[in-house]
């Protein structure tokens, strides 16, 4: 017995070394920690537990029947954050350069089997070369394999992926199909075909990090939510945003302990929105003013900045935010700020997150670029999201929300649950000038009649009273009690039951 396990020993400790010392050390000379470094931070200590540790790969063309390291370049395996369960796979660049072969696909494949099984959320360390390229199309066959179980897990369990090297390929279609995407600023990069490829097709010279770096994709792309200084603060960010989610699709979002009181009152709200109502304001102000010791994880705050999206918690539970952001093209709903918006809300709706929405919105955005983009398509996403979404909707009208877009912001037409308006709201087809000029364009050329005009229309549209009339807003309230009525909204919603109708599945305007 002794023998076998001084032989079990020797095994462990050489799929502990991975690539071996030197490659170790030349990862952290580019600044970047080992695949079981990252899932030493990322997981609660002593609480991973490593699976396939001594698979090889089969592979023997080559000369790679001579070149077998165990664990073949992926470290998996399941753990805690927080107390919390999750699965986790870390790519080891060490290994082959981290690229994915059959066994190393095989490796990912059952720990997202057992995720789905047992109900809790999948986090992708990458950091991989691509497939291996020795293996031909088994390597492509294992990407096919793990894409397939992105899809089936989609909306059962959050997935999130942290990119921290590079990811290049058939490999950037596995994070894109997750919930969230993390990048490492200035080690990690994203792309489909890379800069050599780039540089003979179409004869355009660019660097990886020009062509795929977590700044290209965090502020022009959007398909990063945050790019991270470094593979620590990357990591413990990723903890901190694990906290908000709910293990899988049929339980409800953790609940923390939290002094901060629901009875809160919030007095800057009072003098947030200023009275010149071209005269633009912070809507991330009045977030971290309701939200639980004002704390708010923002995601893709460097994208479509016109919208606001993240999470925060009211009473110690887990709030989706979707927000107009008036600093930025006046809040305008535009092709991107549309589409940023739905997949938020969509995967609040899927994962029972409830959702506030604040709105200070003056239309969609209008112009040729916009339309020959398809602002009508792609506006329209965000319509659905929210009209398809059956989770607690609770919103809150602060100036301005106009035309289609006030429709489209979780109005009471699309089944909004509670909908309340600031004193400062103005409720309305469009802008008192503009709809002025419309109804009385005979009178154009008169313009003291105009101006009596558009001040009349002002004082009977420009505030929340009409549409409050007719019950499309719940109540108007003062601002600095909106963090006490929003939460008891969402109190009183927390066991609401509503179903759309039996489908396979809806046919979003993608």
């Amino acid at each position: 017995m002794q023998s076998n396990i001084e032989q079990l020993e020797a095994k462990a400790a050489a799929a502990a070394l991975g690539g071996g010392q030197r490659r170790i050390d030349q990862q952290h000379a580019k600044g970047k920690l080992t695949a079981r470094e990252r899932i030493g931070l990322l997981l609660d200590e002593g609480s991973f537990e490593e699976w396939d540790r001594f698979v090889e790969h089969r592979c023997t063309d080559f000369g790679m029947d001579a070149q077998k390291i165990p664990g073949d370049g992926v470290v998996t395996g399941y753990g805690a954050i927080n107390g919390r369960l999750t699965f986790v796979f870390s790519q080891d660049f060490t290994v082959f350069g981290g690229a994915l072969s059959e066994a190393h696909a095989e490796k990912i494949c059952k720990v997202m089997d057992q995720a789905m099984k047992v109900g809790a959320p999948l986090i992708g360390l990458n950091d991989s070369g691509g497939a291996r390229i020795q293996e031909g199309v088994a390597s492509l066959g294992g990407y096919a394999e793990i894409f397939q179980r992105n899809v089936l897990a989609s909306g059962v369990v959050p997935q999130l992926s942290v990119i921290m090297g590079p990811c290049a390929g058939g490999a950037v279609y596995s994070p894109a199909m997750t919930d969230f995407i993390f990048m490492v600023e200035d080690s990690s990069y994203m792309f489909v075909t890379g800069p050599e490829v780039v540089r003979t097709v179409t004869h355009e010279v660019v660097t990886a990090e020009q062509l795929g770096g977590a700044g290209v994709h965090s502020r022009k792309s959007g398909v990063a939510d945050l790019a991270i200084a470094n593979d620590v603060e990357a990591l413990l960010l990723t903890r901190r945003f694990f906290d908000y989610l709910p293990p899988n699709n049929r339980e409800q979002p953790p609940r923390w302990p939290t002094s901060d009181p629901t009875d809160r009152a919030c007095p800057a709200l009072n003098t947030l929105v200023p009275a010149d109502p071209a005269k633009p304001y912070n809507i991330i102000e009045a977030i971290h003013a309701i939200a639980d010791e004002g704390t708010f994880f923002e995601l893709q705050p460097d994208y479509a900045k016109n919208i606001v999206i993240g999470f925060i918690r009211l009473e110690g539970s887990t709030v989706g935010v979707v927000a107009n952001q008036p600093m930025v093209l006046a809040g305008c709903l535009d092709i991107d700020s549309s589409k940023k918006g739905a997949r938020f809300v969509r995967f609040c709706d899927a994962f029972n997150i409830p959702i506030l929405t604040l709105v200070d919105v003056p239309g969609f955005m209008p112009g040729t670029a916009q339309e020959y983009g398809g602002i009508i398509k792609n506006g329209a996403k965000l319509l659905y999201a929210y009209a398809e979404c059956t989770v607690p909707k609770v919103t809150l009208i602060t100036r301005k929300a106009y035309g289609g877009a006030y429709d489209v912001m979780a109005s009471k037409h699309l089944r909004g649950d509670v909908n309340f308006a600031w004193p400062s709201a103005e409720i309305a087809v469009m802008g008192a000038k503009g709809a002025v000029e419309i109804i009385f364009r005979k009178d154009k050329n008169d313009a003291a009649l105009i101006q009596a005009r558009t001040d009349a229309y002002q004082e009977k549209f420009a505030n929340p009273f009409v549409a409050a009339s007719r019950g499309y807003v719940d109540d108007v309230i003062r601002p600095h009690e909106s963090r006490r009525r929003l939460c008891k909204a969402f109190v009183m919603l927390r066991d609401k039951r509503l179903r759309n109708p039996w489908r396979k599945h809806g046919n979003i305007p993608l």
